[in-house]
């Protein structure tokens, strides 16, 4: 089954233009409203809550789609699609992730400055790379050469430890891309 994340700079406004129910999860036998986990398609719930009445796994299990629709509050300083794509766009000072001070500011990365420092990526897939070896299932592959890690960091580990698959990685990536670019837009503009 496919994962869809969604990201929004409000979920809440986004999800006012869709009929849906939100995701159950079993959290040690509590049943409690997922965080970000939506139903846009029929699937039981309580009525009162308008909870999903199955666990999120045992739905998906039973063919049921959910799709996660993400709080990003990166996106509150984009003006509009333009600005985006201008960020998007944009190469990055990617100097500036050898800095804790500006790494601690990133979605994502914060606390990470180590892992950049000994990585130095230069590129939206070494960033996204980065990213998935943050995750425990990659670790092993912090230290390592490009090559090595370009070859390994995209495959299905074969223990359950959690991994960043490759297009969440990438897509998280070019959020981090328009945020450092964002800071330097407003760093350039309180300079004028």
């Amino acid at each position: 089954m496919p994962d869809i994340d969604i990201d929004f700079a409000d979920r809440t406004h986004a999800l006012q233009h869709f009929k849906h129910v939100a995701a159950n999860i079993n959290d040690n036998s509590t049943f409690k409203k997922h965080n970000t986990g939506v139903y846009c398609t029929s699937i039981p719930y309580n009525p009162l809550t308008g909870i999903s009445t199955i666990d999120y796994k045992q739905a998906e299990e039973r063919g049921y789609f959910k799709i996660d629709f993400l709080n990003v509050n990166v996106y509150d300083k984009v003006t509009d699609r333009k600005h985006l794509l201008e960020l998007m766009n944009k190469e990055p000072i990617w100097d500036l992730l050898q800095q804790d001070e500006f790494v601690d500011l990133l979605f994502h990365l914060n606390g990470h400055g180590a892992i950049l420092r000994s990585c130095c990526p230069t590129s939206v897939e070494q960033l996204a790379a980065v990213l998935a070896m943050i995750r425990p299932a990659k670790r092993y592959l912090i230290g390592k050469d490009w090559t090595t890690i370009m070859t390994e960091v995209w495959t299905k580990p074969e223990n359950d430890e959690y991994y960043f698959k490759k297009a969440h990685a990438i897509a998280y990536a070019h959020v981090i891309i328009v945020q450092m670019n964002l800071i330097c837009e407003e760093l350039a503009n309180l300079a004028d």
